[in-house]
C-alpha cells in the first residue's frame, strides 16, 4: 500500500487547471436527461486534455458516457461520478455561482444548481484520470470510467444498463465498482463504511380527486384540501405506529397543491410522498401502507374515483460490499492520514440515496461507496466550537451548499486513485 501512495504522490496532476474545469461546471448545471453540454465537456477533455487513449463511448441511456483505457492483462475497475444538476436557485454569493434557467420535464422554466456536489464528482474523477494515465507504468488492467445522467431522478444508472452498457456499447463486466460523494463534512475528512450506506428511495405523486366550486357552497362540493389534509396527517402514523422501532424509515410529505384562490375549491388536491427505508421488508409494508391510507381516506372523503398514484423515482438500497469495502480501507489508511480530520472507516451515512449500485448489480459484482467532506474547515472548526453544526453547515440540496475547491478535489482525486489502483497497481 505505500507504493500506492508513492504512485498517486509522484503522479497526481496540477489541480489549478481543474479547479477552473470546477468553477465552470458549477456555473454551467444542466437538469436530468438535459446534460448535453457536460458531457460534451467531459468527453472532449477525456481524449484532448488527458489522454487520446481513452475510448470514449457516448450518448449511453441519454447522456451517459463510458470511457475505457485498456493497459494490458489485469482486472477491471469501473469508477463513477454522476453529472446531473438540481432545480434550485442558488443563494451562495460566489462569483462563479450558477444563474442558469431551464426547462423541466413539464416544460416550466426553473433556475438550476449544482446543489448536491456533482460538480466535483466530475472534476474529481476527471483529475484521478489524468493522475492513472500518467502512472499506467505501474499498473495492469482496464479502467472503466462512467459519467452517469439523472442520479438525481433516480433513473441514470439503470438507463445506462437498459442501454446496453455491458452489452450494446461492450463495455468489460467490472471486478469491481466504486463510487464516491461529497457530503457536508468537514473538507479533508474521507470516509469507508461496510454494509449499509443508503436508504432506499420511492417517490410517488398522488392525486386525490373532489368535485370544485365556489367555496361558500361546500354542500354541493367533494373537497379534496379536505381529503388530503386527513390523508396526510395518517400517513405521519405510519412510521410512529405500524414500524418496528428497531427499523429506520422516514415518510415525507413534501409537497402539496390544490387551487391558489380563496374562495374556489378545485377539483384536484396532489400529494408529493417521499418515502426512505433501510430494508426491504419495511419498505414492501410502507408502500402497502400509504395505498391502503389513500385509498381509505378517499373513500371516506367521498371522492368522486379512485386516487391516481404516479410513481416518479426508486432507488434501491446501497449496501457496501464487505470485502471491497476493506480492501479499500486498508490502502485509504495508508495513503491518508487517519483520525478526524482525515480518514476514518465509519463515515457517516448518506443522507440521501443513490442509484450507483445499478451498474453493478445488473451484473452481479461487488462494490464500494466511499464519501468525502467538503466544508471549510476554519468553518467546520468554528460551528464546532459553537455547537452550531446543525444550523449553520448547509447540506446537499440546499441553496447554500458548496463545497470549498480545496482540499476537498485533492482528496476526491486522490480517492478515486487510490480505489482503482487498489485492484490495479503491480505487485
Amino acid at each position: 500500500m505505500a507504493a500506492i501512495h508513492a504512485l498517486v504522490e509522484q503522479h497526481r496532476p496540477d489541480l489549478s487547471p481543474y479547479q477552473a474545469l470546477y468553477k465552470h461546471f458549477h456555473a454551467n448545471p444542466e437538469l436530468s436527461n438535459q446534460e448535453h453540454e457536460t458531457a460534451a465537456t467531459i468527453a472532449k477533455h477525456l481524449t484532448s486534455t488527458i489522454s487520446p487513449d481513452f475510448d470514449v463511448r457516448t450518448g449511453i441511456g441519454g447522456t451517459g458516457i463510458a470511457a475505457l483505457l485498456s493497459n494490458g492483462s489485469g482486472p477491471t475497475v469501473l469508477l463513477r461520478a454522476d453529472f446531473d444538476a438540481l432545480p434550485v436557485e442558488e443563494k451562495t454569493g460566489l462569483p462563479y455561482a450558477s444563474t442558469k434557467r431551464m426547462r423541466d420535464a413539464d416544460g416550466v422554466e426553473k433556475p438550476v444548481m449544482h446543489a448536491c456536489g456533482h460538480d466535483m464528482h466530475i472534476t474529481s474523477l476527471l483529475a484521478a484520470a489524468e493522475l492513472l494515465v500518467a502512472a499506467r507504468e505501474s499498473w495492469a488492467g482496464t479502467l472503466v470510467l462512467v459519467f452517469q445522467p439523472a442520479e438525481e431522478r433516480g433513473t441514470g444508472a439503470q438507463a445506462m444498463v437498459d442501454d446496453g452498457l455491458y452489452t450494446t456499447h461492450r463495455v468489460p463486466h467490472p471486478d469491481v465498482v466504486l463510487g464516491a460523494h461529497v457530503m457536508p463534512h468537514r473538507a479533508g475528512v474521507i470516509g469507508t463504511r461496510r454494509g449499509l450506506v443508503a436508504t432506499s428511495a420511492d417517490s410517488v405523486r398522488i392525486t386525490l380527486h373532489g368535485r370544485g366550486g365556489h367555496a361558500s357552497m361546500p354542500h354541493h362540493l367533494v373537497d379534496p384540501v379536505v381529503m388530503a389534509a386527513s390523508t396526510i396527517l395518517k400517513l405521519q402514523t405510519i412510521v410512529s405506529r405500524e414500524m418496528d422501532p428497531w427499523d429506520t424509515a422516514v415518510v415525507t410529505v413534501a409537497s402539496v397543491q390544490a387551487g391558489d384562490a380563496e374562495n374556489i375549491v378545485v377539483d384536484d388536491a396532489r400529494l408529493a410522498v417521499d418515502v426512505r427505508c433501510t430494508n426491504p421488508k419495511a419498505r414492501e409494508k410502507i408502500r402497502r401502507s400509504v395505498k391502503r391510507i389513500v385509498d381509505a381516506e378517499s373513500l371516506a372523503g367521498n371522492a368522486v374515483k379512485e386516487p391516481t398514484y404516479t410513481l416518479n423515482r426508486t432507488f434501491p438500497l446501497t449496501v457496501n460490499d464487505d470485502a471491497v469495502t476493506a480492501r479499500l480501507e486498508e490502502s485509504f489508511a495508508a495513503h491518508f492520514e487517519v483520525g478526524e480530520r482525515g480518514y476514518t472507516t465509519e463515515i457517516a451515512k448518506l443522507g440521501g440515496s443513490e442509484d450507483f449500485s445499478n451498474l453493478a448489480t445488473a451484473v452481479g459484482k461487488p462494490y464500494s461507496f466511499f464519501m468525502y467532506g467538503g466544508v471549510d474547515p476554519k468553518v467546520w472548526d468554528r460551528c464546532a466550537a459553537e455547537g452550531t453544526l446543525g444550523e449553520k453547515i448547509a447540506i446537499n440540496h440546499s441553496a447554500m451548499f458548496w463545497p470549498v475547491i480545496m482540499p476537498t478535489l485533492q482528496v476526491a482525486c486522490d480517492g478515486y486513485a487510490v480505489g482503482a489502483l487498489t485492484w490495479l497497481a503491480k505487485k
